[in-house]
């Protein structure tokens, strides 16, 4: 400052220089610096909404934290529909994806992954009283099926040929549907399925234990592409802490 309070040309060049370092590693920082994280609320339990603090937890929150105190950024967290995810990513309301969203070849021509921190497939849920076998996605074939929008699994009933296909915003949408009869299955993420049919138990439902999904596939943060060094930094903060802080997080979490 000088003399009168006012900013001087050389400490103005200064707080530019400042404001375009904290926009490089994101495009939703606050005046903190902190990157805006996303997740969804409805995917625990890698996500979802505790009521008693009202705040976003589960195994992708704490990764999150866990790699961003290692990579020392400062990070805040952000509710967003499974579905807007990444179109919010790329459209830089938020920073990271923190979530239970699979990298697949598709999402990659968008995105940039982080290294892996967890890989799973699809299960499926039926009726306690289905007698059906199912082993396959095929066997699914001639049945209604449910899966929620914007995720893999809708694209792999497809390619396996099942055209009854009704989609929904979230899982639990999927499970009460399926309690009702308005379905004859359920497709979706199997940790999540386990979880659901784990805490809250449904005697009508069950997941399909001998069921082989097509592929697993690998979970990780997302950042934009246009964002290298954000994406170096997370890695390197992946890599010093997977096999401790992370194996941790995800044994709590019963994953």
């Amino acid at each position: 400052m000088n003399i009168q309070g006012h900013p001087t040309r050389r400490n103005m060049l200064a707080m530019t220089g400042a404001g375009l370092a904290l926009s490089a590693c994101g495009g939703k920082s606050g005046a903190s610096g902190a990157l805006v994280v996303g997740s969804t609320a409805t995917g625990a339990p890698f996500s979802f909404l505790d009521i008693k603090t009202n705040q976003l937890t589960g195994a992708m929150i704490d990764i999150a934290h866990a790699v961003a105190a290692k990579a020392a950024l400062p990070i805040r967290i952000e509710t967003t529909t499974f579905a807007a995810l990444v179109p919010s990513l790329t459209a830089r309301k938020i920073d990271i994806v923190a979530a239970g969203i699979l990298r697949t070849p598709e999402r990659e021509k968008v995105v940039a992954f982080t290294d892996p921190v967890y890989a799973y497939g699809g299960g499926v849920v039926v009726a306690k009283a289905q007698a059906r076998p199912i082993r396959t996605l095929s066997d699914l074939k001639g049945l209604t099926v449910g899966a929620q929008v914007g995720t893999r699994f809708v694209e792999q009933l497809a390619l396996a040929g099942v055209a009854d296909v009704k989609t929904y915003d979230n899982l639990g949408d999927i499970l009460q549907d399926l309690g009702h009869g308005r379905i004859a299955a359920g497709y979706g993420d199997a940790p999540i399925l386990a979880h659901r049919l784990r805490t809250a138990p449904n005697p009508a439902l069950r997941l399909v234990a001998d069921f082989e999904p097509p592929s697993r596939e690998d979970v990780c943060l997302l950042v934009r592409k246009d964002d290298p060094a954000l994406l170096a930094k997370l890695n390197a903060a992946i890599g010093q802490i997977k096999t401790t802080e992370i194996a941790a997080i995800l044994a709590k979490w019963s994953l």
